[in-house]
């Protein structure tokens, strides 16, 4: 993080400094800096540098300390506290073009932090790898491959947590290899898609399969992560084109804020590309198709049907995720074989990526279900 500068001469029109920013300063502004006296002029050079940094594509990093237990072509299998020590939790990562520190954000606002702080003692987490070229026929078979390799590596049963899409996929593995799952948690999972009324759903159905296709053209074969990060920007613009500039400037003095700020950036501004092949799959077959919730997916040569799953289950929504729609995860519970008396569901403020990385759910709602989890591994009843 830059510190605050002294007064300094003006960036040279031209320069990276003019350039890199969203909309880089007019010659007039410059101007009208250099009149305002060197307090102001230095809080808005400050203004721009921190803009600059922001948006220079630094590597997104894990919170806390970790090793890597295996390296497999789509990911790398981070692991996390002490081997050994009772059934492994496994956080699946969404695929959804975002890397997995989503679930190991920031010291004090991190998932995995707050699964080991109470009581689970050994989490692994899935980091998916950005998909290169030579990965772009990979399909969602191969994915759920490494997953088995995964579970299989930590001793062939684990609990799994799945956020967003790593739901999904959890919910596959679970359907197609019940033995291997102890517990199941799906936090802001899409489910059964056709349910609610959010906006992913609605651009889905109402966009043409040819237009997903064109999108991959365009990336050679993959989905490419920018492509994605400039729908996501635009489902909400003025937030992102407007608002944000505006709250940077606003709390441009204060450091705590800005180390905040450059954290979440680092993750949300460097989007990670798919196998086209398997966003393709996704597309049609989860959510223009539902075969899911249907019980018409096939999944490594299988048919996959929902009421195998029959270990405990946790539901958790976001009351205003407009990503994934309280309906489409809680409908779950209809569709497994888990009895009622051990399925946990719960609806709680907020919007999807709070769900995984809101301060407020981390400290208020995360610890009760990482102890539900720990629980399910004892063999002690389940908290409510």
């Amino acid at each position: 993080m830059k510190h605050k500068p002294e007064a300094a001469s003006p960036p040279t029109p031209g320069s990276a400094a003019w350039m890199s920013v969203p909309a880089f300063w007019p010659m007039a502004m410059a101007s009208s800096l250099m009149q305002q006296g060197t307090a102001l002029y230095a809080k808005n050079l400050h203004f721009v540098e921190e803009e600059i940094l922001i948006h220079s594509h630094q590597r997104p990093q894990l919170a806390t300390p970790h090793r890597t237990r295996l390296d497999l072509r789509t990911m790398v299998l981070r692991e996390y506290g002490t081997p050994g020590q009772g059934i492994p939790t496994v956080v699946d990562a969404p695929h959804a073009g975002h890397t997995a520190s989503i679930a190991d954000y920031h010291k004090g606002q991190s998932l995995v932090e707050t699964l080991l702080a109470n009581g689970i003692a050994h989490v692994a987490l899935t980091d998916w790898k950005s998909a290169t070229p030579d990965m772009k026929d990979l399909e969602i078979d191969n994915y759920l491959e490494e997953m088995v390799v995964a579970i299989d590596d930590l001793g062939g049963r684990v609990n799994l947590v799945g956020l967003c899409q790593g739901g999904w996929v959890s919910t596959m593995l679970a359907a197609r290899f019940p033995e291997k799952v102890n517990s199941l948690v799906l936090a802001g999972a899409p489910i059964d898609t056709d349910a609610g009324n959010g906006s992913i759903r609605k651009m889905v159905h109402q966009s043409p399969a040819s237009f997903y296709e064109e999108l991959v053209g365009l990336g050679g074969g993959l989905m490419q992560g920018k492509f994605m990060l400039q729908g996501w920007k635009n489902m909400h613009p003025e937030q992102h084109y407007m608002q944000d500039h505006i709250d940077l400037y606003e709390h441009i003095d204060d450091a705590a804020y800005l180390a905040k700020q450059e954290t979440f950036e680092r993750w949300y501004e460097n989007p990670i590309d798919l196998p086209g092949r398997w966003y393709l799959q996704v597309i049609q077959q989860l959510f223009k198709d539902n075969r899911l919730a249907k019980g018409a997916f096939v999944a490594l040569g299988r048919k996959l049907d929902l009421r195998a799953i029959t270990c405990p289950l946790y539901l958790l929504a976001g009351e205003s995720d407009d990503i994934t729609t309280p309906e489409q995860v809680l409908n779950a519970a209809k569709l497994v074989g888990t009895p009622a008396s051990q399925i946990q569901q719960k609806t709680i403020p907020g919007g999807h990526i709070g769900l995984f990385m809101g301060a407020r759910t981390l400290k208020e709602h995360w610890p009760p279900i990482a102890q539900w989890i720990a629980a399910q591994s004892s063999g002690a009843a389940p908290s409510p």
